[in-house]
């Protein structure tokens, strides 16, 4: 497991919302958790670049091992490194589970995956760090789909606003969705300022 910490804690510690309750949460207190939660707190160059990076493994719920090699593979990729690496991350199994719909946070997007109720291209696919390519088509195995969470998705329970990202195609009712390109980053739904983790892995 990523999460240690109460979801809700790690939301106003980190000042993202990581799930619907915590939007709620937010409302009411929007400052840090704990005792000196609303004290002034002075940060360093170095504390801003750290939460930051924190704040972008939270939102894809990955470990620093894993964030590590996402910077890795992000750096020998022509553009801007930051760039590369949200869509690197967001090429995830898990990532994309969520962005169509099929998940209402990317911790229900990752049990799903990890229980084997995902396959791509026909086989199922257990590990939520699996890179999606475009032209993949990715779909609830047959023998989940009668599962409360997943009949929920059908009726588009989880799709919020009802839009998917334009680098998704989406076809709710089938539970299935294909990675028609790559995402361009100002199309990911990420609250980040990549250039800071980029500065925080390259110190």
């Amino acid at each position: 497991m990523n999460q240690s910490r109460p979801k809700v804690k790690k939301s106003r510690a980190l000042g993202i919302a990581l799930t619907p309750k915590a939007v709620r949460y937010f409302e009411t207190r929007p400052y840090p958790p704990g005792e000196h939660g609303r004290g002034r707190k002075q940060n360093s160059d170095y504390k801003t670049r750290l939460l930051e990076k924190q704040r972008l493994r939270a939102q894809y719920d990955v470990s620093e091992r894993q964030m590590q090699r996402a910077y890795d593979r992000a750096k020998k990729v022509q553009g801007k490194t930051g760039e590369a690496l949200i869509v690197e991350l967001e090429r995830r199994l898990d990532a994309l589970v969520l962005r169509s719909g099929l998940a209402r946070t990317i911790y229900q997007s990752r049990q799903m995956v990890v229980h084997g109720h995902i396959e791509v291209n026909g086989r199922k696919v257990d590990k939520p760090s699996y890179r999606v390519r475009p032209e993949d088509i990715v779909q609830v195995r047959e023998r989940s789909r009668e599962k409360t969470p997943f009949l929920v998705a059908r009726e588009g329970g989880w799709a919020g606003d009802g839009e998917s990202p334009r680098y998704l195609q989406v076809n709710l009712p089938a539970l299935a969705f294909r990675l028609d390109r790559d995402p361009n980053r100002n199309e990911i739904p990420v609250i980040c300022d990549e250039q800071l983790v980029v500065e925080y892995y390259a110190r």
